[in-house]
């Protein structure tokens, strides 16, 4: 009796089951969401399988959104507009192109599917009058194959998500997490690259493996902190959870789940999905939002030299790194740990007056970044935020949050929104990965997230293959404050960490392409003041290079492999190349270019880079649109040029 039971239950559950397709714009995605007693849903691309049947739901106060859902109604609707964002990172203008499928049940929940090109996204909507607790939600992705995945793998939640990406197999999985963005490679070739957007007033998620699948993952979500413990002047982890997620309007939009479907790995680089789902600018006058190159102390460890004065924390030392940014056109300068004591931001160096650097800044052109951390900020925001605006100071960068519970997330938004009433720039640091806000804020101009340059200091694992990764995974999600620029390069065998005089795995060329190929509005030049002047045909590269774009063009890229990038701002392009460790031969079309004749300035690895990375050659020539370029990339290096 039991067995009859069950087949007539599955029966009328398959009986009673509604399906819905949904198209991108060019007809090449398809995703299939079912309805019966649960939901799921599917995806195809060219009619090949991306994901098998998920199920998906969330669990709000005593009810399961998704537990034999009634359907009261379905819209469809499809847009094609332009965005402009304020801070035009990889382009002037967005296209913005999907098909939409609403999905209204019963009891004021819904569902929302996007159908983009390059991918898809769903998210729920409730229309509850209270607030609501959110104790679950349940966001599966069914592989049917063990494919490949990039697996930023985490040891807690508690974490800076600055990983390694680990090329595993879904088997491997398991009971291991990791961070998003992660990539999964299928085996018949396309790339899925998993993340979300609009993060607001909710937890970031993570993966891990399902038990009752060996390919299949599921997110995991930290849970709503009641309890912290600050153990250090900077470090305040969570040490008892609440046994729900969220507690959060019932009037509202959760962030959009998403997935990045690319043919080719470039496309990956080129996709701007996280942008175009987060929510709009809310800022009405963003004039004052002046992107830039910075001239960072900390990496190189205040290490000037041939001057008459004791270099350290103190006005004289921060006065050259203002002369030295003058100099080259450089926006801003940051005043990183050291200038107030972490805990207070009012208990200020004695050889520091930071009023009177950003006056001297002020007749030069230069503004000021103060380093914070987190805890202090938000201990002291008000006072400190108006001793900001009274000091004239143009930004801060944030730090060691390490976290993505809803306590946290809040906090970036309240950063951010208070930052800008002040006119302050942010730049984000021990951070989640990016996830929306910069275009709802567009003052967020950057975030770490990333792995960047700083592990030259102590650690011998990050080099080129690393930093290859990068731009198809990581940089797809959003600007990363990576902080290129070293003048001391090294070779894979001739490297070591060294903390206070670091140096760059692989060549000076690489670096100088790391301007181009990396995306920041905020970027960092990380190394010492003395060390760029005497560099100067490097510096001529330097000062020139924009930090936002008109236009980004993906050349040629394998993940991990090598990248070539081309952007473009006002009327002159640039190009940037890198490889990993392996020497590479490889072909530049300039088929990008209008019809013309151009001048080309290069800088490529020299002849002896191979065995001595700081060797570069300078190369300036006449070129026309349509020519080939051949490039030569010694190990771990790079390509740069400016066609003006």
């Amino acid at each position: 009796m039991k067995k009859i039971v069950v087949i007539i239950s599955l029966m009328c559950s398959f009986l009673f089951a509604k399906e819905y397709n949904l198209y991108s714009p060019d007809q090449q995605t398809t995703v299939k969401i079912e309805i019966g007693d649960q939901i799921s849903y599917s995806v195809s691309h060219k009619s090949q399988t991306v994901i098998d049947p998920s199920n998906i739901a969330m669990y709000i106060n005593d009810q399961k959104l998704g537990a034999n859902p009634e359907i009261e109604n379905v819209e469809r609707k499809s847009i094609n507009r332009q965005l402009h964002p304020v801070v035009k990172v990889k382009n002037e203008t967005i296209a913005d192109n999907f098909n939409q499928l609403v999905i209204q049940f019963k009891n004021n929940w819904a569902l929302v599917f996007r159908a983009y090109n390059d991918g898809i996204a769903y998210r729920f909507k409730t229309d509850f009058s209270d607030q609501i607790q959110v104790n679950s939600e349940k966001i599966e992705y069914n592989f049917s194959q063990d494919h490949k995945i990039y697996f930023p793998d985490e040891e807690s939640m508690f974490t800076h998500q600055e990983r390694v990406y680990k090329h595993i197999n879904l088997s491997q999985v398991k009971d291991r997490f990791s961070s998003i963005p992660a990539l999964v490679e299928l085996n018949n070739g396309l790339k899925v690259l998993i993340s979300e957007s609009d993060l607001f007033d909710y937890p970031g998620f993570y993966l891990t493996g399902q038990k009752n699948s060996s390919t299949g993952l599921k997110a995991i979500i930290p849970h709503y902190p009641l309890e912290t413990e600050q153990t250090s002047d900077r470090d305040v982890p969570v040490t008892e959870y609440a046994s729900y997620l969220a507690k959060t309007s019932g009037e509202r939009n959760f962030p959009w789940r998403m997935m990045m479907i690319a043919d080719k790995d470039i496309e990956l680089v080129e996709s701007q999905l996280v942008y175009k789902l987060a929510r709009p600018n809310q800022l009405k006058n963003t004039e004052w939002i002046e992107p830039g190159k910075v001239s960072w102390d900390w990496w190189n460890a205040l290490n000037i030299y041939g001057v008459d004065f004791k270099a350290g924390i103190n006005n004289q030392t921060y006065k050259y790194y203002i002369d030295f940014a003058a100099k080259y056109d450089l926006k801003y300068i940051i005043l990183d740990e050291g200038w107030s004591k972490p805990k207070d931001l009012f208990a200020i160096r004695p050889e520091i007056d930071v009023k009177e650097l950003v006056e001297y800044g002020r007749k030069k052109n230069v503004g000021i970044i103060l380093w914070v951390v987190w805890k202090s900020l938000d201990d002291q925001l008000d006072r400190a935020m108006q001793q900001f605006e009274d000091w004239g100071i143009k930004g801060i960068k944030v730090d060691f949050m390490q976290r993505d519970d809803q306590e946290m997330v809040n906090y970036y938004w309240k950063i951010a929104r208070e930052a800008a009433k002040r006119h302050l720039l942010v730049d984000f640091h021990g951070s989640y990965k990016p996830a929306g806000l910069r275009r709802a804020y567009p003052n967020v101009l950057t975030r770490e997230g990333v792995r960047g340059l700083e592990q030259c200091k102590w650690s011998e694992d990050d080099g080129p293959e690393r930093a290859l990764i990068l731009p198809f995974i990581r940089m797809a999600a959003g600007p990363m404050d990576y902080t290129p620029g070293a003048m001391i390069n090294a070779t894979k065998n001739n490297f070591h960490p060294f903390f206070s005089r670091p140096m760059s795995q692989g060549t000076r060329c690489q670096q100088l392409a790391m301007y181009v190929v990396y995306e920041s509005p905020l970027q960092m030049l990380a190394d010492s003041p003395s060390n760029y002047y005497k560099e100067t045909e490097c510096m001529d590269f330097l000062s020139r290079v924009p930090t936002t774009w008109d236009k980004t063009i993906v050349l040629d890229g394998k993940i991990g492999e090598y990248i070539i990038i081309a952007r473009k701002s006002g009327q002159e392009w640039y190009v940037g190349a890198m490889t990993d460790w392996t020497v590479r031969d490889l072909n530049i079309g300039l088929d990008f270019l209008e019809n013309g004749n151009y001048n080309i300035d290069i800088f490529k690895d020299g002849p002896n880079a191979h065995r001595n990375a700081i060797d570069f050659t300078r190369e300036q020539k006449k070129i026309k649109s349509g020519e080939k370029l051949k490039i030569h990339l010694a190990p771990g290096g790079g390509w740069a040029a400016r066609i003006y």
